[in-house]
């Protein structure tokens, strides 16, 4: 099964398949009366608004979550959806984007970037970086201070976040206080079933890895590409200056042992903040357990916000 889900075009039908179930499941989310992973964290007000920003790409559209109010303009997080490159999840991290701009006391930018199979890599992380450089950009007239721009995101949206920290390093900016990886698939060079979880049964199944996988790079020999694969073996480059990383694996998740590679790699240049390990968890914890979500989006805020202020001393 996993071989014939690694072909590109079975990959890109089933991916075409999965976005519609999603598409699905939100039209009828009113008819169902179970709670919504976005009503989590009620105490955290929606103070929102939606951006469209204008990239090579495509045009993404972002919602812009503001902190209190009161004071000098903030500075902004970048946030990108999970959803294995191809499901549109922007929603669901509404909850984490809330909390992020009312503990950090941060802008947060949360885009709905260009999804496979109908934007397959490279069209994704060039498309990001794009966005983080508008968003540096045009702090001015957003109500954000451009100067302090941190990234993140979780799962694929983690992968994507490292993307964008390493073409700042290589493209000379905009500089970065931070990166958040919240358990990022960083090898896509191995394949699938070659990787090992803790547990029997992990959430990220191996053929569901095949397939988002095939469907984000269907060219087999793009996948050792920095920009999709930086804790593989085929990415020995310098990362020295790259910007400083939160990095949250998951104990039982399938991409644990890449996440802990690329850990000791920007630990090894000095730009490993801290790494958390997020004991008896799986690919996606936070989505359905609040007490292990609410502790890593505390660790989360609280990084986000030392690495702000930092940046504030450096340019004050």
């Amino acid at each position: 099964m996993n071989s014939l889900l690694a072909r590109p075009a079975v990959a890109a039908l089933v991916a075409k398949a999965l976005q519609r179930l999603v598409v699905l499941a939100r039209s009828r989310k009113g008819k169902d009366a179970g709670p919504s992973p976005v009503d989590r964290f009620a105490e955290f007000p929606r103070d929102a608004r939606e951006l469209t920003i204008a990239t090579t790409v495509a045009a993404a559209r972002a919602v812009v979550y503001l902190p209190p109010a009161g004071g000098p303009p903030p500075a902004v997080h970048v946030n990108f959806h999970g959803g294995g490159y191809i499901l549109p999840l922007t929603e669901m991290d509404d909850p984490f984007c809330r909390f992020l701009a009312a503990e950090a006391g941060v802008a947060v930018v949360n885009v709905d970037y260009a999804l496979a199979p109908r934007h397959p890599f490279p069209a994704p992380p060039h498309q990001a970086f794009e966005i983080v450089r508008w968003v540096a950009e045009h702090g001015a007239e957003q109500g954000w201070d451009g100067g302090r721009v941190s990234v993140g995101g979780q799962s694929a949206g983690g992968g994507l976040a490292a993307a964008v920290a390493r073409q700042c390093l290589e493209q000379g900016g905009p500089a970065l206080t931070l990166q958040v990886l919240h358990y990022p698939p960083l090898d896509l060079a191995t394949s699938a079933r070659d990787k090992r979880a803790a547990i029997e049964r992990p959430m990220l199944r191996p053929w569901m890895a095949t397939v988002f996988d095939s469907a984000y790079v269907p060219r087999r020999g793009e996948r050792a590409d920095r920009l999709v694969s930086p804790a593989g073996r085929a990415d020995t480059a310098d990362l020295t200056g790259i910007a400083p990383a939160l990095v949250v694996t998951a104990e039982y998740d399938l991409l644990k042992a890449e996440g802990l590679r690329y850990a000791e790699r920007l630990r090894a240049v000095g730009a490993l903040v801290e790494h958390h390990d997020v004991p008896e968890a799986d690919h996606g914890y936070d989505g359905k357990d609040t007490e292990k979500a609410r502790h890593v989006y505390a660790l989360i805020a609280r990084q986000v916000k030392r690495a702000a202020s930092a940046g504030t001393a450096e340019t004050g």
